[in-house]
């Protein structure tokens, strides 16, 4: 019968279940990573479950984000970090190596194999072939003890790329017009699949800027092929025996094909503050701008960077512009530095950054005051540069360097000069010293665990109550990310210590939630969030359901959610409720006294709940699409809980 290359990947590694789109798989993992925002309690999470070493084809442990150390938080949990990795027996890519999605698609990534990890651009991994997805810490670390992943089995589109592009666009063109059709909503449960004779023309880097900027659309991954173009990046990286041949059946039988004509695309801005606020540039017109910030796991890259450089060669940043600059990886900037490319970029006035997250997730280089910022990073939510009334558009490499040069958004087609065209190298500079590798020989009772003061045991949460008594303690609207909901930047020092990081808690929408949901919680009553459509858009941060938790919330309502946000939830024992009718949204104020008499029994018995508004006097019908196994995951008030009692 003939196979999407989805389906191919998933049948090799299924453990239990059926391939029917909508049912719940399970399915081995081969490979995971962490980083270290979110890495830490994944592994005090692993920690918990008393295993002696890893139990993964390889693990990998990314010291890449908050690698700014003003306090002593993130320098002690870089060290408890290390000390975890020697004794499990991960590898450890150290700070300054470069990040996660970057590094992994140059040492580790392969073609077939399934990858999850606790970051959701986990899926720039698809790039190469490789079944990679996002998950909350949690997940990963059952992943690190042997266990298998348990998600959705996905309907799959094929996304057919035909032509080439025109000088001046790129791939972040092409995934930009993605998420111009598809937006950032109603793509749950999908995986995206590349093909046609356009791929073709694309390098892994640019099809890994595609896959990576997938996760914007909410979709579970997105694929290319492994053909002629893996084995090229795969042998100028020293692991041709990586690859394999592997693609879709001609035959193969999609739910849609969506059709791009690569010839035809222009380049493109998303606005702020969302991914899919997609415009063309000319047609935003010349927009005075601050900062150009080119980075990032999306746009990083040896070809990304390369090709800026070679637009900047002999000429200056314009006085009116904060240019900066952060590579991948460590292997970016030694090859960069190599073939003269940084030179350049350093005689046009950039301004180098560590080769880390950094700006993209708002630990560094924040905007001025109601500034304008051009980034070639993935996220423009509202906040997240750490400047709240900061306008951040999405754009290209080349969109951003014509910025750079002008002072202005422009579109790099009115420069009035010829397209670069950057090849790959045929062997890549490689350096590994930054990579600690896991030592067999050491035995694990020998290496002891270092912690700092920050970093405290997981909360565990309490079984689900016989019934909800509590309160819609926020009221918010469509397209909540986990950023609305738990602080990235400078506040992510504190993902050790949730009681701290709880204080925190929608402080970017209504600074007083922590407090009164504290008080409702102190008082024996439940905190309930009513939400819009698509409601934990954005990072995999556990934390975004942990602190929550914490706080005492135990239902969240909304019109639809995101699959990482969704799986958090239940993981900590929250229960993810749908409104049956969306127009019950509107009959909830902030403040409303909301319960459910019977919800444990109701819960246990079907798809269904009754919700009473006792203060206005009227009941509404919630569901759930939980299966059997995270209906038990709730019940127990969490998986921490069910692992304990089983």
């Amino acid at each position: 019968m003939a196979a999407t290359l989805t389906q191919k990947i998933l049948e090799s590694h299924l453990v239990s279940g059926r391939l029917e789109a909508g049912e719940e798989i399970a399915i081995r993992i081969d490979q995971t990573l962490t980083q270290d925002a979110t890495g830490t309690m994944a592994y005090l999470q692993f920690e918990a479950m008393h295993c002696a070493r890893v139990r993964t084809e390889l693990s990998v442990s990314y010291i890449d984000h908050n690698t700014v150390q003003i306090g002593f938080e993130n320098a002690d949990d870089h060290r408890y970090l290390t000390s975890v990795a020697r004794k499990y027996g991960l590898y450890l890519s150290r700070a300054g190596n470069g990040i996660c999605h970057q590094v992994h698609l140059e040492r580790f990534g392969k073609p077939g194999r399934t990858l999850i990890g606790s970051d959701s651009h986990t899926p720039t991994g698809g790039g190469l072939g490789l079944f990679a997805l996002g998950a909350g810490g949690l997940d990963v670390a059952r992943a690190m003890a042997g266990e298998p992943f348990y998600l959705t089995c996905p309907r799959v589109v094929r996304i057919n790329l035909a032509g080439a592009l025109p000088p001046w666009v790129s791939a972040k063109d092409i995934i930009l017009h993605v998420l111009q059709r598809f937006t950032t909503k109603g793509n749950v449960g999908c995986v995206f699949e590349y093909a046609g004779a356009g791929i073709e023309t694309l390098t892994v880097p640019e099809r890994a800027t595609i896959t990576n900027m997938g996760a914007e659309c909410g979709v579970t991954t997105s694929l290319f092929p492994s053909d002629g173009m893996t084995r090229a990046f795969l042998r100028a990286q020293g692991r041709e025996a990586d690859w394999l041949p592997l693609a879709a059946d001609p035959d193969a039988v999609y739910e849609r094909t969506v059709d791009i004509n690569l010839s035809e695309l222009v380049p493109l801005a998303a606005c702020p503050h969302s991914p899919d606020e997609v415009r063309a540039v000319r047609d935003i017109g010349p927009l005075a701008v601050q900062q150009v910030c080119i980075g990032s796991c999306t746009n990083a890259s040896y070809k990304d960077l390369a090709t800026v450089a070679r637009i900047l060669r002999g000429r200056t940043v314009h006085s009116d512009i904060s240019f900066i600059v952060a590579p991948g990886s460590r292997q970016v900037l030694e090859n960069l530095l190599r073939d003269g490319y940084l030179a350049d970029l350093i005689g046009a006035g950039a301004r180098l950054m560590e080769n880390a997250c950094g700006f993209c997730i708002g630990n560094s280089q924040s905007p001025s005051s109601g500034g304008v910022s051009l980034r070639t990073s993935n996220r423009n939510f509202l906040g997240r540069s750490g400047t709240k009334d900061a306008r951040i558009y999405l754009v290209s490499p080349e969109t951003a360097a014509a910025a750079v040069l002008t002072g202005r958004l422009t579109d790099p087609r009115d420069l009035g000069m010829t397209c670069p065209d950057v090849d790959l190298p045929e062997r890549f500079h490689i350096d590994d010293r930054l990579i600690e590798k896991p030592d067999g020989a050491v035995d694990p009772d020998s290496v002891p665990i270092v912690r700092g003061p920050n970093i405290g045991a997981p909360p565990v949460n309490t079984p689900l109550p016989e019934a909800l008594d509590g309160e819609a303690t926020l009221k918010v609207g469509d397209k909540i990310t986990t950023d609305h909901i738990i602080p990235a930047g400078a506040r992510m020092k504190y993902r050790s210590n949730i009681p701290r990081y709880a204080e925190f808690v929608f402080e970017i929408l209504d600074g007083t939630f922590p407090a009164r949901a504290a008080r409702i919680r102190d008082e024996g009553r439940h905190n309930v969030i009513v939400a819009g459509l698509s409601y934990g858009q954005g990072s995999s941060r556990e934390h975004a359901a942990i602190c929550p938790m914490y706080l005492g919330v135990k239902a969240v309502i909304a019109k639809s959610f995101e699959r990482i946000h969704a799986a958090n939830l239940v993981n900590f024992g929250i229960l993810p409720l749908l409104f049956a009718d969306e127009a019950d949204y509107d009959r909830i104020a902030q403040g409303d006294r909301l319960t459910i008499p019977n919800m444990r029994a109701a819960l246990e018995d079907g798809e269904t709940l009754t919700v009473e508004n006792r203060t206005k006097h009227l009941t509404f019908t919630v569901r759930h699409t939980l299966s059997p196994r995270q209906r038990a995951l709730i019940l127990a008030g969490g998986a921490l809980n069910a692992s304990c009692t089983s």
